[in-house]
């Protein structure tokens, strides 16, 4: 099968060399891909918002079957799309993809269907929401309605930031029509984990739960970033737990999709808290999550184009989906001063990896023949061992023998994990 994959950042060069390794694989299409994605399937220079572009090319290659990862073209109904020119799809379509297009519309969703998250109000107008927000219990959250590159869930912690946070929002538009409404929410504690699920819209198969730092330094420092690192699985999400969230969350946000006539299709990813009051849900996102990806697919032992095949055909069966034991660790290299300003164009040296480690590029391309940097987080360095210290230490060796000028990362990743799991 001729396979064309839409995006062209880390999750997806991972999604492509786990895709690799089906029998029933044949050539693979990235639109765009990056200069490393480039080693492993054919890039094509057609922007993953290009929703005519992709089909037209699809439509031009005969393309057997499409994947469609990032937020953006699903929540424009890039499958919509692609389905209504004759390509199978792997993916939610526009309907289904607004629970993450859209803040409001999952958190009525939950409310609505006693789906367990924080409660919260919706504002329009910006001088209500500073008015609410002068008596509100701070930290509390506030949180743009639509896409905002993963940037738009704000922790303020007295009344002057919430102001400010209001204003850059909704009056400053710095996510642009994402900040015509907002959320503000009752802020959870706990340990945080990502459960990525695939669904058919009827039966539910998580995947291993993994654990994400968004910080951009040691010690949860810094500003909030798309991801510095994972690992999986997390060591918080313990089998009583994974049963409770499938009881209370999982299996209800599949039957309030279809009851709302939004039947979800494709990889549904759980952002939850383990609050002392039970588990909650943070988000949702419509797709899979970057770089949670790059941790959850070099443990499956199953073929990924066999499952989606199934997602996407209603025929989604548990024992489908398959994981080895052991542990996976990613370590993200970045461009130094992300996710502000950074400058890009250098060279990057890459090592040869081993069975159990391997690179996935996000932010490179090709300039005559060698590959630079050509975004703020760079590429992840993933390595899986029969233990969570093994991968960790492992991952960090592969990471320290890759070069780049201004290249830094944080040399915590895992060890929140570590601990909890020596109190386990």
């Amino acid at each position: 099968m001729d396979i064309l994959v839409v995006g062209g950042g880390g999750r997806e060069h991972a999604v492509i060399k786990a895709l690799k390794k089906s029998r029933r694989a044949g050539k693979i299409y990235a639109l765009p891909g990056n200069g490393g994605i480039a080693r492993d399937a054919e890039c094509v220079p057609v922007k993953a918002t290009d929703i005519a572009g992709i089909v037209e090319f699809a439509r031009s290659r005969k393309v057997d079957f499409a994947i469609v990862t990032p937020d953006d073209p699903l929540v424009l109904g890039c499958v919509d799309a692609l389905e209504a020119a004759g390509v199978p799809c792997f993916g939610p379509d526009k309907k289904a993809a607004v629970i993450e297009g859209s803040k409001v519309f999952s958190k009525q969703l939950m409310q609505k269907y006693s789906i367990p998250t924080a409660a919260s109000e919706v504002f329009t107008d910006p001088a209500a929401a500073v008015e609410y927000l002068r008596t509100a219990d701070y930290p509390t959250v506030i949180k743009a309605d639509g896409l905002a590159l993963g940037k738009g869930a704000v922790i303020v912690n007295n009344f002057d930031e919430a102001q400010k946070t209001v204003k850059e929002m909704m009056v400053d538009r710095v996510f642009g029509a994402s900040g015509e409404r907002i959320l503000v929410e009752e802020f959870l504690t706990g340990p945080e984990v990502s459960v990525l699920s695939f669904t058919d819209g009827k039966t539910v198969v998580p995947m291993v739960s993994s654990m994400d730092h968004k910080r951009a330094k040691d010690n949860d420092e810094g500003l909030n970033t798309g991801g510095m690192g994972t690992v999986a699985p997390n060591p918080y999400y313990t089998p009583e737990i994974a049963a409770q969230c499938m009881e209370r969350i999982f299996l209800p946000t599949i039957r309030a999709m279809n009851a709302e006539g939004r039947p979800f299709k494709g990889c549904l990813y759980f952002g939850l808290m383990l609050t002392p009051k039970g588990p909650k849900v943070i988000e949702y996102n419509c797709r899979f999550g970057d770089p949670e990806t790059q941790v959850v697919l070099p443990l499956l032992t199953s073929d990924l184009l066999e499952i989606m095949l199934a997602v996407r055909g209603g025929s989604l069966k548990e024992d489908m989906v398959r994981f080895k034991k052991g542990a996976a660790c990613c370590v993200v290299l970045a461009s130094e001063g992300y996710p502000k300003k950074y400058d890009t164009g250098f060279p990057i040296t890459l090592p040869e990896t081993g069975a159990n480690e391997d690179i996935y590029i996000a932010g490179a391309k090709l300039e005559d023949g060698q590959l630079v940097t050509s975004g703020g987080r760079v590429l992840g360095a993933v390595a899986t061992a029969d233990t969570l210290k093994e991968a960790i230490d492992a991952a960090y060796a592969l990471a320290d023998k890759i070069h780049f000028e201004n290249a830094y990362m944080r040399r915590d990743i895992g060890k929140r994990a570590l601990a909890a799991q020596s109190t386990n």
